[in-house]
């Protein structure tokens, strides 16, 4: 005999939902294989090179201890370190160097270039002042448009890259300060002579050109998030659907 069913049955205990995921974003190389690119790496080894040759032809022609002082001297050394990194990373299938340094990179040679070519060109220059001024300036400005994928500068980042400026006016000033009166090449730019244009003059050209620097680095973000993709490769997943049985 089986029991009788109770008329009424009593309340279960309510099931709790099952506890909430956190999103687990997955990064894209754990879906898309790496992929070499020997163009690009042949590229930013190209302007590597450009530019260690032109800081190598300045050291070779004049006093080592003066010139590494200059700004174009340490901007351009700094593109060869970035450049030669990132043809590495290329040729390797390598993830690129880290944005917010290709942008501090690029601010600073693009900022001795402006500098000499709108408050400097009366003075004399060279093959290695061409080089250094011109030619890695607008390489640099091609392997970022070109080679490089956009969105990867940010306005949080352009305060740091202006400390380096900020910190080469103050050495620039204070050595101008330390050295005698009429030593050859006291203060390197004209714009910042305190002998000659007093401290009242001088840290107002600072002021303008802090500024034109903060608008440059601002322009180029905006520039960096508004212009196209130029590296489109087809995304591959690790499996593929098939289509149903029967």
């Amino acid at each position: 005999m089986t029991a009788p069913i109770p008329r009424d049955i009593p309340d279960l205990p309510a099931i709790p939902p099952p506890p909430a995921l956190k999103p687990s974003p997955v990064p894209a190389a754990a879906v898309v294989p790496p992929v070499r690119r020997p163009a690009a790496a042949a590229f930013h080894l190209l302007v590597a090179l450009t530019a260690a040759a032109g800081v190598t032809l300045e050291l070779l022609l004049g006093d080592p201890s003066r010139v590494l002082s200059h700004f174009v001297i340490q901007s351009n050394m700094l593109l060869a370190l970035v450049m030669a990194l990132s043809a590495r990373r290329a040729w390797t299938a390598g993830r690129p160097p880290p944005g917010a340094v290709l942008g501090a990179t690029l601010l600073y040679v693009v900022i001795a270039a402006l500098v000499h070519h709108l408050l400097l060109a009366d003075e004399a220059s060279s093959l290695s002042h061409a080089v250094l001024h011109t030619v890695t300036p607008i390489a640099a400005v091609l392997d970022w448009l070109l080679l490089t994928p956009p969105g990867r500068l940010h306005l949080r980042q352009a305060g740091t890259w202006l400390l380096y400026p900020l910190a080469y006016l103050a050495f620039c000033l204070t050595r101008g300060e330390l050295l005698l009166p009429g030593t050859p090449d006291r203060y390197f730019y004209p714009f910042l002579d305190v002998g000659q244009d007093g401290f009242r003059r001088v840290l107002g050209n600072a002021l303008l050109l802090g500024l034109s620097f903060c608008a440059l680095a601002v322009l180029l973000v905006a520039l960096d998030h508004a212009r196209p993709n130029p590296i489109r490769h087809r995304e591959k997943t690790g499996f593929r659907l098939q289509p149903p049985v029967g």
